[in-house]
């Protein structure tokens, strides 16, 4: 009988702990790896390696969702328009109503309402909105705040904007 109870008393704890963790992670922060190198050198500065924990894990905080609250310079989390099974980071460089100009062409684009244009700090490895246009802010999951691994990175994540290609 006291193993019954030993079982139910540890279920009955980690089911709660559990589904608290899932609302938190739902609904207010949550922890992202990094793959890849299009945002580097703010993210993954040192490239892609094959150890995963040299990767960079970020704070990536949902209070930003709750009204579309973004800035020019803020790095968020989407999920890919051409593929929802796929997320993306990359930093905001233009939002609704803003005008953007091409690096590559002279083509001058207004960025439509409830969208925002966004781009990789490294713009020769970055797949973004120079390639599949603004991206709608539905899919946008969050902003990323703070890099919490590896222990060397630990901080803040810059809000920078970018020089160049947007005019307000």
């Amino acid at each position: 009988m006291g193993t019954h109870n030993f079982l139910w008393s540890f279920t009955k704890k980690y089911v709660t702990f559990g589904l608290i963790a899932l609302t938190v992670s739902d609904r207010y922060v949550s922890i992202v790896p990094i793959r890849g190198v299009s945002m580097s050198p703010t993210l993954n500065p040192h490239g892609s390696s094959s150890i995963r924990l040299a990767d960079d894990f970020v704070l990536v905080e949902k209070f930003c969702l709750e009204k579309y609250k973004f800035s020019h310079g803020d790095v968020v989390v989407f999920r890919s328009p051409s593929d929802h099974r796929e997320k993306h980071i990359k930093r905001i460089t233009a939002l609704p109503g803003d005008w953007i100009t091409s690096h590559y062409s002279h083509d001058i684009l207004r960025v439509p309402e409830g969208h925002c244009w966004v781009e990789g700090d490294n713009s020769t490895s970055s797949l973004d909105s120079r390639s599949f246009g603004p991206i709608p802010l539905g899919l946008v999951q969050g902003r990323v705040t703070h890099i919490i691994w590896p222990p060397q990175r630990v901080g803040r994540v810059e809000r920078r904007i970018p020089q160049g290609g947007v005019s307000f």
